[in-house]
């Protein structure tokens, strides 16, 4: 995938229908390298990008280089912050704690998926987890991210931890969502009881705290 890509100085693209490196196809590239242990110089120069690519508020977003937005977005910052955090645990040789540490005051800052004007919830597509996420954010990613970069409970989280209790079923298992439109290889679950929200909510509740 990475000879498939267009670079312009360490950003990517995979669509040839877009002239400019974009923010999440760099970061999921980066992911999937560090994850599977992809050696390539390239691999560096768009961590470079990426970390140059951050905003003033912590953020990173796709529309900076398309249309200059400097405020920025939640599904382009958790997929970057899980892309360093990979790269990270792999050994790379760039240090981006500093640049994570920022990210994550991001979304503390807005409870993880609320305006931090109005306290509303940005998105309701944030309250709900469909597996796989592919490059949407919701709180279960988001908590997952913390809960993998070994961040301590924060209570700026607790009302994102609350939104995952509630969702819980009778039986105690979480429910399988309606997966992102787009073509899959194919469906990872059928309607009803999801062992994948199960497995992912209960790890994060532990993390938490509270297992139960």
């Amino acid at each position: 995938m990475w000879d498939d890509a267009r670079f312009y100085d360490g950003g990517l693209t995979l669509a040839k229908s877009i002239k400019e490196p974009e923010t999440c196809v760099t970061a999921i590239l980066v992911l999937l390298a560090s994850a599977f242990g992809y050696a390539d110089d390239r691999v560096d120069g768009s961590v470079r990008w990426l970390l140059d690519q951050q905003l003033d508020d912590g953020a990173w977003n796709c529309e900076t280089v398309r249309s200059g937005s400097r405020h920025g977005s939640f599904h382009t910052s958790i997929s970057t912050l899980d892309a360093l955090l990979q790269y990270q645990k792999s050994g790379g040789q760039l240090v981006v704690a500093d640049a994570m540490e920022r990210g994550h005051s991001f979304f503390l800052d807005h409870q993880l998926y609320r305006s931090h004007r109005t306290g509303e919830v940005v998105n309701p597509a944030f309250t709900r987890f469909p597996f796989p996420p592919q490059w949407h954010f919701d709180v279960l990613r988001g908590l997952e991210h913390f809960r993998a970069a070994g961040a301590a409970p924060d209570d700026r989280l607790a009302d994102a931890v609350a939104r995952i209790r509630r969702a819980r079923r009778a039986d105690g298992t979480w429910p399988a969502y309606s997966a992102y439109p787009g073509k899959t290889w194919f469906r990872m679950e059928p309607k009803g009881p999801s062992r994948w929200a199960t497995l992912r909510a209960l790890r994060v509740l532990q993390w938490w705290g509270s297992p139960g």
